[in-house]
């Protein structure tokens, strides 16, 4: 009798919510550079099943055909990548460990366009439709982190990195991380922020045309159509205070060429929380141009506004810390 009342008193388990994703795919990727025309020079993918487990691990280094980039960071070198493998040669098999998973990631729009740029130039499609950013997780989910960088959502879960810019071990602790983060938003009934992976080739190397209509913006290669973006979930919390970081809910726009694509800036924006404007007004936060003086209608406005100005190397450095929207 005593066990049966211990079991009818004890709190029920809360079910696993069905519309969770039913498996994942933890990816970490090297590269060359930032820019739209830089390489993947090591990936590695942790495959997890529908609450987290892991599965198995893969990793690969890749010939980039060219530079390797900053070795100081990923610490491969021209002549450990000369006998790798090239992209297509291990596009199959990358595929494999994608396909019919959501891609997770730390920064996840950078690992996605890297990862569709590479099988764009192999004249292939990434299988991938979902994309999780654990940086918009940590926020959902309310994580008390002073920055929103790898090391610190591992320190918080007590996750311990070895090799720190090494594909494989970065997929490792994003994994070990990310399981308790899915198991507190299944608790906690939090909707993950998954958002669509758009094969580059979609969009990519359209022929130009002559006219800039609303629904039109350029890209090297052409003009695409604008993508249609959900509303931002936070008020505007209004401009931008040099030396302070960005919160959620502040009105960004963009003006100008950047190195890093266009698109992939506006991801990591929205990912951060932020509303991507696409004209500048009285309520824009902030503008971010590498050239404040080109005389177009965002700087000239901005100027007359008033509106805090930034590069894109600042902005970058600013997304790695949003305050979220909820802080005084």
């Amino acid at each position: 009798m005593l066990e049966d009342r211990h079991r009818t008193t004890a709190a029920p388990a809360a079910p696993w919510p069905a519309a969770y994703p039913k498996g994942y795919a933890v990816v970490d990727v090297e590269t060359t550079g930032l820019a739209r025309d830089d390489r993947i020079v090591s990936a590695a993918v942790y495959r997890l099943d529908a609450r987290g487990g892991v599965e198995d691990h893969w990793y690969t280094t890749v010939n980039p055909e060219r530079d390797p980039g900053p070795v100081w960071i990923h610490g491969l070198t021209s002549d450990v990548l000369s006998d790798s493998p090239l992209f297509g040669d291990i596009a199959e098999e990358f595929a494999d460990r994608l396909a019919d998973r959501v891609l997770v990631a730390h920064n996840a729009a950078f690992d996605w366009s890297m990862i569709a740029r590479e099988y764009a130039r192999a004249e292939r499609t990434a299988p991938v439709r979902q994309r999780l950013c654990t940086i918009a997780l940590s926020k959902e989910l309310g994580l008390p982190l002073p920055n929103y960088k790898l090391e610190t959502l591992a320190s918080h879960f007590g996750v311990v990195q070895q090799r720190a810019h090494h594909a494989l071990d970065d997929a490792r602790v994003l994994a070990e991380a990310f399981r308790p983060s899915l198991h507190a938003a299944a608790r906690d009934g939090v909707r993950l922020p998954l958002l669509e992976c758009r094969p580059l080739t979609e969009w990519a190397d359209r022929p130009a045309t002559p006219r800039i209509g609303r629904q039109a913006s350029y890209q090297p290669g052409g003009w695409r159509p604008s993508r249609k973006r959900p509303p931002c979930p936070y008020p505007n919390p209004g401009r931008y205070e040099p030396g302070k970081p960005l919160k959620q809910g502040m009105r960004v726009a963009f003006s100008g060429d950047t190195s890093v694509e266009r698109e992939l800036l506006e991801d990591r924006a929205v990912e951060a929380g932020l509303h991507v404007a696409t004209s500048l007004s009285r309520l824009t936060s902030l503008l971010v141009t590498n050239d404040p003086d080109s005389g177009t209608s965002k700087t000239t406005k901005a100027k007359q506004f008033g509106t805090p100005v930034v590069d894109e190397a600042a902005f970058g450095q600013l997304l790695h810390d949003v305050a979220p929207a909820s802080d005084g």
